[in-house]
């Protein structure tokens, strides 16, 4: 279908909703209706309008629909030897770049080179009253006031129908070498924090069950001069790949063994704590990523305690999967941050027609 004829199908479907004070749950490839709050309204597909508007590799910028699947625009970087260096995480081969931006998530590479919204260089959207609006553009500093654009990164698309985005791209990294070291989380922890000051090419981390394991990327001669100051088993390139992917695809052992948990009651956390953390004392398995900064926690302890946890060192917890959702998804706001997404929900989308109570429980 061509793109002005789903844009104007979509802003057909929501002055009627509009019209009829129905909500609806906005939807690319579906493959994450899982995670927030339970969707709520008709659903309102965007997968029609996909397709890449632009792609100047030498100016590292992408421009693309938002109901693209994510494998077609990973596959068309890679062809120019480019990626998306935060590592979106693919539920699979459905899933969509308008998903992938108003959920917000990162893989591996997280702490070392940002997450989603650090690439959105602009945005269209469609917004409550069915107007089109434009954010931001194709280079990083053209922001004069409020940057909508990278706002709706993690919006969870309480804000408007996504309909497309500017994105910076990167080269892929000359080099890489994933190393593998034998230690309890403490240890781990502490050699992490140490080696993150050091001018080391750290890409991604993660510790699992007594295991570390440690992935470089950057120039070749940085990479070498890392492993030979760092030790540690080196993982060959094969296995190291499937690692990382399932890793960031959440196809690992730990996920796999997570998802069946859930099914069973248990609940999957993902907590979001300063790098200098010490461990967590609480009951379930966990992995650790991003240097100590996102944890994985895989229990049946109730959400008070893995919340009052987190926060008595200075973090947040996010109920990223799990059967029972009474105690709230994502960690409660205070009341001024309450206030600017609640009016941020009233400016963007006055009747709260769209993802109804998704990402703010009432809005």
């Amino acid at each position: 279908m061509p793109a002005d004829t789903a844009l104007a199908e979509l802003t057909e479907r929501i002055r009627a909703a509009r019209a009829d004070k129905t909500p609806l749950d906005i939807r690319g490839g579906n493959t994450k209706a899982w995670y927030g709050e339970a969707p709520v309204g008709t659903p309102l597909h965007t997968s029609a309008l996909a397709g890449i508007s632009s792609y100047e590799p030498t100016e590292l910028v992408v421009t693309v629909r938002a109901g693209t699947p994510l494998v077609t625009l990973e596959a068309s970087l890679a062809e120019q030897g480019q990626c998306l260096p935060f590592e979106p995480p693919r539920f699979g081969a459905a899933s969509t770049v308008g998903g992938m931006v108003v959920a917000g998530l990162a893989g591996p590479a997280r702490a070392a080179v940002g997450g989603v919204r650090d690439y959105v260089l602009g945005a269209t959207l469609l917004n409550g009253r069915a107007e089109l609006l434009s954010f931001g553009g194709q280079v990083m500093k053209n922001v004069a006031g409020y940057d909508v654009s990278r706002l709706l990164a993690g919006s969870m698309g309480m804000l408007g129908v996504l309909c497309e985005v500017s994105l910076k791209v990167l080269p892929v990294a000359p080099a890489t070498a994933t190393l593998r070291f034998e230690m309890d989380e403490a240890t781990a922890l502490q050699k992490l924090n140490t080696w993150g000051g050091q001018p080391l090419p750290l890409h991604a981390s993660a510790w699992w069950e007594g295991t570390l394991v440690l992935r470089l990327a950057g120039a070749a001669a940085a990479v070498q001069a890392a492993q030979a100051t760092l030790g540690g088993e080196v993982v060959e390139v094969p296995m190291a790949a499937a690692f990382w992917d399932g890793l960031r695809d959440q196809s690992d052992e730990f996920f796999v063994g997570a998802r069946k948990a859930v099914d069973g009651g248990a609940s999957l956390w993902r907590l979001s704590v300063p790098q200098t953390a010490p461990p967590l004392k609480l009951s379930g398995e966990q992995l650790v990523e991003w240097g100590g900064g996102q944890r994985w926690l895989c229990t049946s302890a109730p959400a008070a305690t893995v919340r009052d946890a987190a926060a008595a060192v200075g973090g947040h917890a996010t109920l990223f999967r799990g059967l029972d959702k009474s105690a709230g998804v994502f960690a409660p706001l205070k009341p001024p941050l309450d206030r600017i997404h609640r009016e941020l929900k009233r400016a963007f989308d006055p009747d709260g027609l769209f993802n109804r109570g998704r990402l703010v429980r009432g809005l």
